[in-house]
């Protein structure tokens, strides 16, 4: 039998408004996983960005609260200046810590959280960005045994994020980006519905 996800960690950086857009986009709003979601945005950028991508998807997107507990079907965005951080027991938090890969939110530091509490039950994603913040955690991902997807950086917008992970680690599907919905649905549905 296989495994049966439990999350999904998506990060991006430059480029990322435009893809959280079409992948959030093309999720269904029975989505059976909740999703983790480190957009780099400017400190002053304000919660915006989860209302608009919450009007225009099927599934819920909302900004992370302090103790959020992860529910399915919805899309939790790091506030800006904030590390979106995972505890044990399903629960969200915060912190004003310094800046990881030049960045605050920082795709490493949810990745690495993300993939001790959910191991090999975790799927990885990095899409479109200008540096190279993501690579680590997504290199933590895959030794805890969980799943690593990576846009096609020929497909990105910004490539270096996307080049940066394949570099990194071994990945276990190179997609473009509108392929990605579609192979989360497919992944889900793992101990769901039968192996897919």
């Amino acid at each position: 039998m296989s495994r049966r996800f439990q999350a999904v960690a998506i990060g991006t950086s430059s480029g990322g408004v435009q893809a959280l857009r079409r992948l959030l986009g093309r999720l269904p709003a029975d989505f059976p996983l909740p999703l983790l979601v480190v957009q780099h945005l400017s400190p002053e950028a304000g919660d915006g960005l989860a209302g608009l991508l919450d009007e225009q998807c099927a599934i819920r997107v909302k900004e992370a609260d302090e103790q959020d507990p992860i529910a399915p079907g919805t899309a939790y965005l790091a506030p800006p200046n904030y590390h979106l951080l995972v505890e044990r027991g399903g629960l969200l938090s915060l912190a004003a810590d310094a800046r990881v890969s030049y960045a605050r939110p920082s795709v490493d530091v949810l990745f690495e959280s993300a993939a001790e509490v959910f191991g090999p039950a975790l799927i990885g994603v990095i899409l479109t960005g200008a540096n190279a913040d993501g690579s680590a955690g997504l290199r933590a991902v895959k030794r805890l045994g969980g799943v690593a997807i990576v846009q096609d950086p020929e497909d990105a917008l910004a490539r270096q994020m996307p080049l940066a992970a394949l570099a990194a680690t071994q990945t276990d599907h190179v997609v473009a980006l509108d392929g990605v919905a579609e192979l989360l649905c497919r992944l889900a549905r793992r101990g769901r519905d039968g192996d897919v």
